[in-house]
């Protein structure tokens, strides 16, 4: 990564950490990892298993762990902080601006924006995309290319839909929301009845409500209600390629991975954590804080709190035990034909 930072701005947004060493570099130039950083690069040792690394990483300035025990090199800083992949982040989040040109204020001439909408001027409408009637893009919005905000739709301030975002009409978005790259919100149910005469479609009237502050990764799909709303709770963070079905409640403060399957009418509650790949029956309940591993089935209603694993799953420890005992199943059935043989 290619970038200009001050080594004296970096130490300035960590005022309570320690710093060791000096550096004849003024600007960092590059953040890499431990083993390949070079001079003028900033490193960090975010994971206990790489501190051998430590003691032969060329970096300039290295953030650790207050808990490190060591000395820089000569020409070297280190910044001791509690928590280095988090001092990171706030460095990143500083140059995020800077390196992101993307967006600026205005509406892109190759923009479409329909009478009725509402635009705020602070907002940025990018190239080719649209902005449907009665529609409403709030103070320091950021919609990137190719994005489509259907009518009577809302995305509150600070907002940021970044290229090929489609929200399909009535669609509630709220403030300091990021959608990545092709997230399409709204999309009709899945929802058909069975008949002689085939399968007959039924129509989805409904809406989908995101909350403030839920980030959605790129090309998640999240369906629109029947009647009443889909929604995804303060602060959850979805990942790539996950499907969410209609009438689906999710919390606040969840944690929901790469290609998982939520069937429509699932109820998840508050800080529930689920693993990648894993799938939901519709019509289920899993309580707050549960976590559920990835590829998971889940069957039937979660407990609060409740730690499940495999398909259809178990309790965590116990489909561990299994896991282990189907491991010891040929030695076993070896064991007991060479008796059988004995006998």
């Amino acid at each position: 990564m290619s970038l200009s930072l001050q080594i004296n701005e970096i130490i300035e947004l960590f005022p309570d950490a320690k710093v060791s060493g000096t550096c004849k570099f003024d600007l960092i130039s590059g953040i890499a990892n431990l083993k390949d950083a070079k001079p003028g690069d900033l490193s960090f040792l975010g994971n206990p298993k790489y501190r051998s690394q430590v003691e032969g990483c060329r970096a300039s300035v290295i953030l650790l762990p207050q808990t490190h025990a060591g000395d820089p090199r000569n020409g070297q800083i280190f910044i001791f902080v509690p928590s280095p992949s988090r001092a990171l982040a706030q460095i990143c989040s500083l140059l995020e601006d800077v390196i992101d040109v993307g967006f600026s204020a205005g509406i892109h001439p190759t923009a479409h924006v329909e009478d009725t909408a509402q635009v705020d001027q602070s907002a940025s409408v990018g190239a080719f995309s649209y902005i449907g009637r009665g529609a409403k893009v709030l103070q320091d919005c950021k919609i990137g290319t190719h994005c489509h905000v259907g009518s009577f739709c809302e995305v509150g301030s600070e907002s940021t839909l970044h290229p090929g975002v489609k929200l399909l009409s009535r669609c509630e978005i709220g403030k300091k929301v990021i959608l990545n790259a092709g997230v399409v919100i709204g999309s009709e149910g899945y929802g058909f009845d069975q008949s002689s005469e085939g399968h007959l479609k039924i129509p989805h009237l409904g809406k989908v409500i995101i909350e403030d502050e839920v980030e959605i990764g790129a090309n998640t799909c999240i369906d629109r209600a029947r009647f009443e709303e889909t929604r995804v709770g303060h602060g959850t963070k979805i990942d790539n390629l996950v499907q969410i079905g209609h009438n689906v409640r999710i919390g606040k403060n969840c944690l929901i991975v790469a290609q998982v399957g939520v069937s429509g009418s699932v109820v998840m509650e508050d800080e529930v954590m689920v693993g990648g790949q894993a799938g939901f029956a519709g019509h289920l309940k899993v309580g707050k804080g549960a976590k559920i591993a990835g590829q998971a089935g889940i069957t039937k209603d979660v407990e609060p709190g409740a730690f499940l694993k495999g398909n259809p799953a178990l309790p965590f420890h116990l489909s561990q035990r299994i896991s282990v005992l189907q491991r010891k199943l040929p030695e076993l059935f070896k064991r007991f034909a060479e008796k059988n043989l004995q006998e």
